[in-house]
């Protein structure tokens, strides 16, 4: 044994007299491991890096920014279908989305700490930055030009802006960190940045990459990585936020956002290789992109999405969008507007709601898009197949059945939604074109500069995909809205955006922005409730109210906690700050009303 082990000791002994002599040997790294001084050489290296950066953005419950659709379990409640559930847009009852309702009725409460409810409390996901920040640390030591250095650190930097931009909607102040920190850096126990400071280097994050990123990875958009247009909308997205919010809710600078977001959309408009999907059949294009499975690569509209593949990254989310999201609300259906193009306030073509059938006459092609008119049941798989008469109202017997009686049928895939359990392949469109064209035309009209030639370019390119008149610049005031403070014009061009991106995740932010939480004070109410649609909907356990017309509707959330919604607006337009988060940190600060 002595002798085995002896040309070993020799060896060692060799080694390590030489280490006395020779500094190089001193500056040797393990063969067998990456270190952080031995990785960042090749724009391969910084690829891979920027690869992990995508990964952790996939985790939509701690960063949600490329928001999809979770996988597995969390498919129903993390996504972007299910935040217009927070909102005036859709009434969920189903218990797994307690959630979405108590933020609907604002009966929700500071929680103790960030996992409870994941993105929405959401003061998590700072590892995010730590890992871009770790990167923009060491870009800049690979041997390779500084166009291609600059390439992805634009990449880093545009999720770093877009993380802010979201911590910032929802918390206020947040606590920017620009580069790596250690255990014992002080900025750990800082307090939180300013507002207007965050936003000012979110700002230079975006068009440090709306200036770096390539048009074209080259890697086939399917989907690829965030390419200058993704990030030029998500600037105009940010932008027009920060604008209207500082506009309507107070700060300065609203219109340099103002015209930010602008000026991003229109370099889309110009420049860019997108425009709207259209076949030119009125009554189905506007939902056939909701609609495909597998790929999208090739749709001109879709900007950006999220791909899932059996048996690597699934989802379940089909089947929980048919039976957990509890339908659309009245005033969602009711925002629609008559083939006249007035809203159904002021439009001789508007034929009320007696029975579900008159409600799609003379309406917006897009409504009997989104919502399922009866005789479609067939067309779009709904109930797979079932043949029995709907809508269907919980307590019905049978086929599927929901809350308000308005089924979503706006991204419904039969297949996928009564597929075997997490195997949907159902793609998330996280950035489309049409939201190009929306954030142009409200960043022009806030900065009281927009023309009719605007409108022709943007509001009507999509009204003219389904077929509606023009929008123009004298459009009458809907009397519903005639106390939101703003024009009628304004009010009309919020009106397409709720009806364009239903469910794309857009309402509540929009209601935020705009300082409109008054509106969330209205209960949520569901299809006519009087003896017609009794004897029509026999053994529906629904509860009704009487409306301001004297009409008896479905009221979604009668005789729950939730029936009596309250919107404090010293406190609800910003979210609470977890508990442990200050237990650990007390200079972070609780919001205030909270």
């Amino acid at each position: 044994m002595k002798n085995s082990i002896l040309p070993y000791i020799l060896l060692f002994a060799l080694i390590f007299s030489g280490m006395g002599c020779n500094d190089e040997f001193l500056e040797r790294f393990p063969l067998d491991e990456i270190s952080n001084e031995t990785f960042w050489n090749t724009e391969n290296d910084l690829q891979v890096y920027n690869n992990s950066l995508y990964d952790l953005a996939r985790d939509d419950n701690n960063v949600p920014i490329l928001m999809a659709h979770d996988d597995g379990f969390d498919s129903h409640k993390f996504g972007i279908w299910y935040t217009d559930e927070y909102t005036d847009n859709i009434a969920p009852r189903h218990s797994r989305h307690t959630q979405y309702q108590q933020v609907r009725a604002g009966k929700h409460n500071v929680p103790s700490n960030p996992d409870g409810d994941g993105q929405w409390y959401g003061y998590k996901g700072w590892n995010f930055v730590r890992a871009i920040n770790v990167g923009l640390d060491n870009y800049g030591r690979a041997n390779i030009s500084q166009a291609t250095i600059d390439k992805y650190a634009g990449e880093a930097r545009l999720f770093r802006g877009w993380f802010y931009a979201d911590k910032v909607s929802k918390f206020g102040n947040a606590p920017w960190v620009d580069h790596e920190l250690s255990v014992d850096s002080e900025e750990l126990y800082a307090a939180r940045t300013p507002r207007e400071e965050v936003m000012a280097h979110v700002l230079e994050d975006l068009n440090f990459a709306t200036q770096s990123l390539p048009a074209d990875w080259g890697d086939g958009a399917g989907p690829g990585r965030l390419n200058r247009w993704a990030a030029l909308l998500v600037k105009s997205r940010v932008c027009l936020f920060e604008g209207t919010w500082r506009k309507y809710h107070g700060g300065s600078n609203a219109e340099m956002w103002l015209r930010e977001a602008a000026a991003a959309a229109k370099e889309i408009m110009d420049n860019g290789t997108y425009k709207l999907y259209s076949t030119g059949d009125p009554d189905n294009d506007y939902n056939a992109i909701h609609l495909k499975t597998g790929a999208l690569t090739g749709v001109d509209e879709v900007m950006y999405w999220r791909r899932y593949e059996l048996g690597i990254f699934t989802n379940h989310v089909q089947s929980y969008h048919r039976g957990y999201n509890g339908g659309a609300t009245k005033s969602m259906v009711e925002d629609y507007l008559c083939l006249d193009g007035k809203p159904i306030t002021l439009s001789d073509q508007y034929m009320g709601d007696a029975q579900i059938e008159d409600v799609f006459m003379n309406r917006d092609p897009r409504l009997r898009q989104t919502i399922l008119h009866p005789d479609d049941v067939l067309k779009y798989g709904y109930g797979n197949y079932d043949t029995r008469p709907y809508p269907r109202l919980r307590g019905m017997e049978g086929g599927q059945t929901i809350e308000t009686g308005y089924h979503i049928i706006k991204v419904f895939d039969p297949v996928t939604a009564y597929a075997t359990y997490n195997t949907s392949n159902t793609p998330a469109i996280i950035m489309r074109y049409g939201e190009v064209l929306l954030n142009y035309a409200e960043a022009k009209a806030e900065l009281d500069e927009i023309t009719q030639d605007d409108l022709d370019i943007s509001i009507n390119l999509l009204r003219d995909r389904v077929g509606m008149p023009d929008m123009t610049m004298d459009v009458p005031m809907d009397p519903r809205y005639a106390d939101d403070g703003v024009s009628a014009l304004i009010v009309e061009i919020r009106r397409e955006r709720r009806v364009e991106l239903f469910m794309e995740g857009f309402r509540y932010d929009d209601l935020r922005r705009w300082k409109q939480g008054k509106k969330l004070l209205q209960p949520d109410l569901g299809i006519r409730w009087d003896d017609a649609a009794i004897a029509r909907y026999p053994k529906a356990n629904v509860v009704s109210s009487v409306a301001e017309n004297g009409v008896p509707y479905v009221d979604i959330y009668k005789g729950t906690d939730w029936e009596n919604p309250v919107f404090d607006e010293n406190k609800h337009y910003l979210w609470p700050i977890p508990l442990s988060v200050i237990s650990q940190n007390p200079n972070i600060q609780q919001n205030p009303g909270w």
